[in-house]
Formats: structure tokens, C-alpha cells, sequence
């Protein structure tokens, strides 16, 4: 069974989890208006069903890009304009801002990652897990960092063992957290996915084919 075989194997109950969960997973910086994310929002919806993204508030996309213009060096405003777009799933208008953002604040592992999933949603799988690479530079057990870098291997770049590597890691930093417990719905679904799919007789372990 080839890679991308088993990739369209996995549930669709699985891939919708994982997909909410990358969307608008960190959400760590400063932010002005609240929204939820789409990961708890993704976690409610029926099986294989995305929701909606919230609509983009355009008031208040014109009042944080006037306060762009006038703090060139306001992080907190380019983070919240980032984050609206992002929450509206425009990846495409996020990423200016992420970017602008962490050239004012190279340290910060939450607009790090949200810059890299932002990358990965507009099919820059590559571009996406190099920036994962530097938030883990920042912060090497930062879990919402693995978790993300394991869906981006496994559905950027159908890197399934690298994928199962960064959810085990995510078990091992941060067993007791919410993206363990996504991690270990990672887990089960590549290995399930894996043992419908082998031959018989063939095994499921982690030997020479497996996981």
C-alpha cells in the first residue's frame, strides 16, 4: 500500500480533527477581540464536517491596518491582524502580517508557527516546515509546534514516519496537554490506516514497511 494510499485511508473523522486543529492552532500572542478558535469549533462538528469560518470583520481590519501605518513598530497590532485573517481562513493576507510581526519580534514561537501553518495552508508545505524548524529553535518542546509539524508531514509531504516521530515527541514533552491528547489521535489513525492496508501476514510493527 503506497504512502498516498494511506493517507486518503485515514478517516475522514481523523483528518477533520487534525485539519481544525492546525487551523488557527496557536493563538498565543496578545489579541484585542477574542475568536474562537477553529480547533474547538472543529472538535464539536458532526464527523468528516468543517464549520465556517467567522467572517472577517472588515471594520476592524481597516482600524488595526490604520494602526499598522501609524506604530511601525506595534507587534500586538500586526499579531491581531494576522490572527483575524487567519480565523477567516485567508492564510494569503495572514502571512504579511505574521511576517511583519516577527521581524519586530524574532522570539516568538507562537507567531512562528501560526506564520509556518499559514504557509502550509497555502500549499508551502516546505516553506512551512522550515519555519516550524525555527520555532523549534526558539523553543524546542513547544508541543503545539510538534503537533503542527506532524500534520504538515503527514498531509504536506505524506511523510508518515516523520509524522508519527513528531506526535510521539509531542507525548514525550507534554503527555498530559491537549495536543497530546491530538497527538494520540494522530497516532491511531496512521496506525490503523497502516494495519487496514498491509498484506497479511505482514505485520503492523515498527520493522522495515512499518511505522
Amino acid at each position: 500500500m503506497t504512502r498516498e494510499s494511506v493517507i486518503f485511508g485515514i478517516s475522514g473523522t481523523f483528518f477533520g480533527l487534525l485539519v481544525g486543529w492546525i487551523i488557527g492552532s496557536q493563538q498565543g500572542a496578545p489579541r484585542v477581540s477574542a475568536v474562537a478558535p477553529a480547533a474547538t469549533q472543529a472538535g464539536s462538528a458532526s464527523p468528516g464536517a468543517q464549520p465556517a469560518p467567522p467572517p472577517l470583520d472588515l471594520q476592524r481590519v481597516g482600524t488595526l491596518e490604520q494602526l499598522a501605518k501609524d506604530r511601525p513598530t506595534d507587534v500586538a497590532v500586526r499579531v491581531e491582524l494576522a490572527n483575524l485573517y487567519q480565523d477567516a481562513e485567508r492564510p494569503d493576507l495572514a502571512i504579511p502580517w505574521y511576517e511583519q510581526a516577527l521581524k519586530l519580534n524574532p522570539r516568538d514561537v507562537n507567531v512562528s508557527t501560526d506564520l509556518a501553518v499559514c504557509y502550509y495552508m497555502t500549499e508551502q508545505p516546505d516553506k512551512a516546515l522550515a519555519q516550524i524548524d525555527k520555532s523549534l529553535v526558539i523553543d524546542p518542546k513547544h508541543s503545539k509546534t510538534i503537533l503542527n509539524q506532524g500534520i504538515i508531514r503527514a498531509f504536506g509531504k505524506q511523510d508518515l514516519k516523520g509524522a508519527l516521530a513528531s506526535w510521539e515527541r509531542v507525548l514525550e514533552v507534554a503527555p498530559n496537554s491537549p495536543e497530546a491528547a491530538r497527538a494520540r489521535q494522530g497516532i491511531d489513525g496512521l496506525r490503523s490506516a497502516h494495519a487496514e492496508g498491509a498484506p497479511a501476514g505482514t505485520g503492523t510493527g515498527t520493522g522495515r514497511g512499518g511505522f
